[in-house]
């Protein structure tokens, strides 16, 4: 049975959805106005490998996870640039699909974008205003919290606790300095509506695209711990006062990756790109990474630790290479896998069982089994096997590099190994003099015997394909 953390009791639970075998899951998604970090990584890769985890159990599960595409950072880029909106949600919607594709999270099976959901936000404020649950003033909406005696409960912040911070300017137009913004007037990018032009507030939109989507009560809420409050939080009050029922069954929050200590955010400008991270580390490198701690501790980013991480992954992916894998498998193994990943996702344990199948692999006299079994599970993690590279021989080796020997006028004294790197040095003076030509044409000669070269800020690596 498995059992998660739900944020809202602060305790461990059995999870049983609301309709028996069919799960309601909602992410909260990107913000697209710049591209997708390390931060984002940790968040997606977690609940990628819930959703993995939930269909390998048996359940049938609808995914959604949602498109911010109207902030005020994305105007405010807009803006900078000369630009229409869309020009920058559709520049970074791109880019961080791409990024997800490469990192080998699963597409949600619903990725609706705030744009297209306008009428269902209206349509909500509207009714949160009829009921009392919301005013307008000056073409602005607010919601009254203190009309919703659970506020606070998901954070576990008392609304006297949480006046003792709250900070309102003398202008403030809000009847109490927690209220929050349900839709926001503005002339210039705003969307018609019974207030005026205007744009909605960003918690409204995840309301509005959870009910269209997947109904009013869903079974698992999820996103980072700063989502809790004060956007989880607001999201909550409002659906509930709008539908009259619960909003979701189970909100889960994973951890932030810290660099020296601080959260990694666009705003401390102490953020690494996807892309940059994936110059350097593969995908089932930056998995294993996220993956060996705990989804709701931080996890501090080092070189070393990716590093390790990614020699860790080699070993795993590597270790089938060459198999012809079948659906013949050991249940042992999937059960002790099953009961790490029952216990609140405990994916350090579950590693630790793939990691005795490549043990098995190695040593065993049925490696065939182990190796299905190690790909089922492995699979089930998010891990790509397309990347394993069978091991070479030093004899196969050298029959790979024997023509460079000519082909280059290399020393025979040369190893195969060292030919290649005496390769890459050639090409290198050729980039060093901007020779393009010259160090394509070595590129494409390595290739074609079978050498794939990969360029990275910290040089040139290869590989046998």
């Amino acid at each position: 049975m498995l059992k998660i953390y739900n944020t809202l009791s602060n305790k461990i639970e059995e999870f049983i959805p609301t309709v028996e075998n069919k799960v309601k899951m909602y992410v909260c998604g990107p913000t697209v106005y710049d591209k997708a970090h390390l931060g984002h990584a940790r968040c997606y890769i977690t609940w990628d490998t819930l959703y993995r985890y939930l269909k390998f159990s048996g359940y049938d599960v609808t995914y959604c996870r949602n498109v911010t595409d109207v902030d005020d950072k994305i105007l405010k880029k807009a803006d900078e640039q000369g630009v229409a909106p869309e020009v920058i949600t559709d520049k970074y919607y791109k880019s961080f699909s791409e990024s997800m594709k490469n990192l080998n999270c699963l597409k949600p099976d619903i990725e609706p974008r705030a744009t297209k959901t306008i009428g269902e936000m209206i349509a909500m404020v509207k009714k949160l205003e009829q009921t009392g649950y919301a005013y307008a003033v000056d073409g602005d909406v607010y919601f009254r919290v203190n009309k919703y005696s659970k506020y606070g409960e998901l954070s576990s912040q008392p609304i006297k606790d949480l006046l003792k911070g709250a900070r309102v300017e003398a202008s403030d137009k809000k009847e109490n300095p927690l209220d929050f913004a349900l839709w926001k007037k503005d002339e210039l990018h705003g969307y018609n509506s019974p207030w005026g032009k205007g744009r909605p507030g960003w918690h409204i939109e995840c309301s509005a695209m959870n009910k269209k989507h997947l109904g009013e009560t869903i079974d698992i809420h999820a996103g980072g711990a700063d989502l809790a409050f004060p956007h989880h939080e607001n999201e909550r009050a409002q659906s509930e006062c709008a539908n009259g029922c619960q909003f979701s069954k189970y909100w889960m929050h994973n951890g932030f990756v810290t660099i020296n200590k601080e959260k990694m955010s666009k705003s401390l400008n102490n953020f690494l790109t996807i892309d940059d991270l994936l110059e350097k580390y593969d995908s089932n490198a930056i998995r294993l990474f996220i993956l060996t701690n705990h989804y709701r501790m931080p996890v501090e980013f080092n070189d070393e630790a990716l590093t390790s991480a990614s020699n860790g992954a080699k070993r795993l992916i590597n270790s089938i290479a060459g198999f012809e894998i079948s659906t013949e498998y050991d249940n042992e193994f999937i059960e002790e896998f099953k009961l790490a990943m029952d216990e609140d996702l405990n994916t350090s344990k579950a590693l630790a069982v793939l990691f005795k199948l490549v043990d098995k692999v190695k040593k065993e006299d049925k490696p065939q089994i182990y190796a299905n079994t190690l790909s089922y599970l492995g699979s089930t993690l998010g891990f790509d096997f397309s990347l394993a590279k069978k091991e070479i021989s030093d004899d196969e080796l050298q029959i790979i590099t024997e023509p460079l020997y000519r082909i280059f006028d290399l020393s025979l004294d040369l190893s195969p190994a060292q030919a290649i790197d005496e390769i890459i040095k050639l090409r290198k003076q050729a980039r060093d003099v901007k020779d393009w030509v010259k160090s394509d044409e070595i590129r494409d000669k390595l290739l074609e015997n079978k050498i794939q070269l990969k360029d990275s800020k910290e040089g040139t690596t290869w590989q046998i394909l």
